[in-house]
């Protein structure tokens, strides 16, 4: 398991190489390795999740999400650190590409690592034959909601979506041919 105690100014992440802390600004797509999970990636994940969700998060991020459908989950590094991850699926009706749950380390956050994610798990679900892409937030959640609109999802509430007064915002985007 990865150790939490790490050198001042350096992380490490599930390779176990160091590198210094995140550098100001915005990254772009030539600063990032964007590669499937692996069985240490996703032990990484469920120890930092919490952390970086700042809140009980772990029992979303299912084991399934590696050994059944890891084929489509992935994670992102910078400098040989993991910086962040998703867990999707090719869901057969569509086919839909859905975003299951993304986590980014919150010393990377507004630096495109999301951004980046998401257009490679479209690239992901476009070689995939899918012809839309789907995800879901709970009312309440703006940060997810200005993320997707601003990569142009749609967005819809959808009352009673979860189960009775559970209500969820449900986005789509149409991947065009």
């Amino acid at each position: 398991m990865q150790s939490e105690h790490h050198h001042v100014g350096h992380i490490s992440g599930p390779s176990g190489i160091q590198s210094v802390r995140p550098p100001a600004g915005k990254l772009s797509s030539e600063d990032f390795t964007t590669r499937a999970i692996s069985k240490a990636d996703y032990d990484y994940i469920v120890t930092v999740i919490d952390k970086w969700w700042k809140g009980p998060t772990s029992a979303l991020a299912q084991p399934m999400f590696f050994y059944e459908l890891g084929e489509s989950a992935m994670v992102v590094e910078t400098q040989g650190r993991l910086v962040g991850f998703l867990l999707g699926f090719i869901a057969s009706k569509g086919p839909t590409g859905y975003v299951h749950l993304v986590g980014i380390d919150p010393e990377y956050r507004r630096k495109n690592v999301g951004t980046h994610l998401y257009h490679a798990f479209e690239a992901l679900c476009r070689d995939a034959g899918c012809v839309k892409m789907k995800a879901i937030t709970t009312v309440g959640n703006q940060g997810s909601l200005r993320f997707h609109q601003a990569l142009g999802w749609t967005v819809k509430v959808v009352a009673d979506y979860a189960g009775p007064g559970r209500d969820r915002v449900v986005f789509g985007k149409v991947l065009d041919e």
